[in-house]
């Protein structure tokens, strides 16, 4: 196991799903830009470093089916799967890393709250977009959510890189076009703030 695994799974370990800094009881804005990506009923969508996110739980009660949830900590989807119960069966989850996992099938939209940024070493944003872009179908949509400039410089004790729609649009390269973005002042559960950019950007083909 990796020391980013075995980091996440202390965390998922040792803390209940509303006792961390990024949980949202309502991930409004990532649903918000996954619809206005529109994609077709059969859509796939992925979330990357998902976790224990109501990510999945959204889209399962907005119809969406063909569904997968990749975290680096097992504990984190375990718990995800207890919440959402009987349909949890209809989900793929996978435990890896997205730096070396290395993609079976192609997806209509790539979805990631809050793991992009801790890949603060160049060659591990470029293993994972690597993987994104073997990932990512052809008019297939990204939305990438990190902390804005002005967010914080650390999470979990972990350092962080932060970013704007122009940094991100950097890292995946000409073949993806900026669409839209979003700023978000997140509120933690003990009620500080932390600001966050969330950017969709659309493959071309």
């Amino acid at each position: 196991m990796s020391d980013r695994s075995t980091h996440w799974d202390n965390v998922y370990a040792t803390k209940g799903e509303a006792e961390v800094s990024w949980f949202q009881d309502s991930p409004t804005i990532s649903l918000e830009m996954i619809r206005a990506a529109d994609p077709a009923p059969g859509a796939r969508v992925i979330d990357i470093g998902g976790g224990a996110s109501r990510l999945v739980d959204a889209l399962l009660q907005h119809g969406y089916r063909d569904l997968a949830v990749l975290d680096l900590s097992a504990n984190a989807l375990d718990a995800a799967k207890r919440r959402i119960g009987h349909a949890a069966s209809t989900v793929d989850w996978m435990v890896a890393d997205a730096t070396t996992w290395q993609p079976a099938k192609t997806y209509d939209i790539w979805h990631d709250r809050a793991a992009f940024h801790f890949l603060t070493e160049a060659r591990d944003r470029a293993a994972y977009v690597a993987r994104l872009r073997s990932a990512v179908a052809p008019g297939g949509h990204v939305i990438i959510a990190t902390f804005a400039p002005d967010g914080p410089e650390k999470c979990s004790g972990l350092p962080v890189q932060r970013h704007d729609s122009a940094s991100l649009a950097a890292e995946l390269g000409p073949e993806f076009e900026l669409v839209e973005t979003r700023s978000e002042t997140h509120h933690t559960p003990w009620n500080s703030t932390q600001a966050f950019q969330f950017s969709r950007f659309r493959r071309s083909g």
